[in-house]
């Protein structure tokens, strides 16, 4: 299922993402689906299959008739795959459009361009693209098991590979051995590129890497890790769902050491 990004189109009704807060609205029946309305005014998404999608925001109570707010997290492995992408898109472009409204140089009322994804502020000229938040997301091998951990600020019951985001100036391998370091106590070499995954939650863009344990022993963080070990992968604690990059650099660890 083939989904192509745009930014303006012809088309007056397609497949309607309604947000309201971080919830997606769908009509439970057989199987889930989206609500039915007029594209009018909403934000163009881009086409999937070849037809168009858009994205509107609600105030809560003003969801669509037959519809309720379900949080979009709820929803990961619920949907197909593609248009689960397509609501983290929508859920990060309607908090885009509401969050710069006015401009935050002058105060001034913003428009949207119909040619490209950017607000301009109609007094200053001052821009406000949508932006994202670069972070990366780690599996550490040492002597045949791989580095998993159980965050301390969730209640989830996985254990998951070690993650974080960059910072300013910062290249991604640079964070990579920071992240490491600073949550795990240990230093890393051999730091190679996976693959990435857009992430809706944080309006962030979580990109994968493998690394090897070089040095340290494990001493974690316990303001960010509530528990953490080696694991090999015959002996996995429980792990992410799949659809996740962090599934997706355990299935391969196990893959290739199992």
């Amino acid at each position: 299922m083939p989904f192509t990004p745009a930014v303006t189109t012809t088309a007056t009704h397609g497949r309607l993402f309604v947000i309201a807060g971080a919830n997606l609205c769908v009509v439970r029946a057989e199987t889930l689906a989206l609500p039915v309305g007029a594209a009018d005014d909403a934000l163009h998404l881009g086409d999937l299959d070849g037809e168009p999608c858009f994205a509107r925001l609600v105030e809560a109570g003003g969801e669509p008739a037959g519809s309720e707010p379900v949080p979009l997290r709820q929803l990961f492995g619920a949907l197909p795959d593609e248009v689960f992408a397509v609501a983290g898109r929508a859920l990060g472009l309607t908090a885009w459009d509401r969050d710069h409204r006015y401009c935050g140089r002058c105060g001034g009322p913003t428009e949207r361009s119909t040619r490209e994804r950017v607000r301009t502020c109609a007094g200053c000229g001052h821009t406000a693209y949508p932006r994202l938040s670069p972070a990366v997301i780690v599996l550490v091998e040492r002597d045949g098991r791989c580095l998993l951990a159980r965050n301390a600020r969730t209640r989830m019951p996985f254990f998951s590979t070690l993650a974080g985001f960059v910072e300013v100036g910062e290249t991604l391998e640079d964070c990579v051995h920071r992240e490491i370091r600073e949550e795990a106590g240990i230093e890393v070499a051999d730091v190679r590129y996976f693959g990435s995954q857009p992430w809706p939650f944080t309006g962030s863009l979580m990109v994968g890497f493998t690394a090897r344990w070089a040095g340290g022993e494990l001493v974690p963080d316990p303001e960010e890790i509530a528990d953490a070990g080696w694991f090999a992968p015959d002996a996995l604690p429980v792990v992410p769902p799949p659809l996740s990059i962090a599934r997706a650099l355990i299935d391969d660890f196990v893959r290739r050491r199992g």
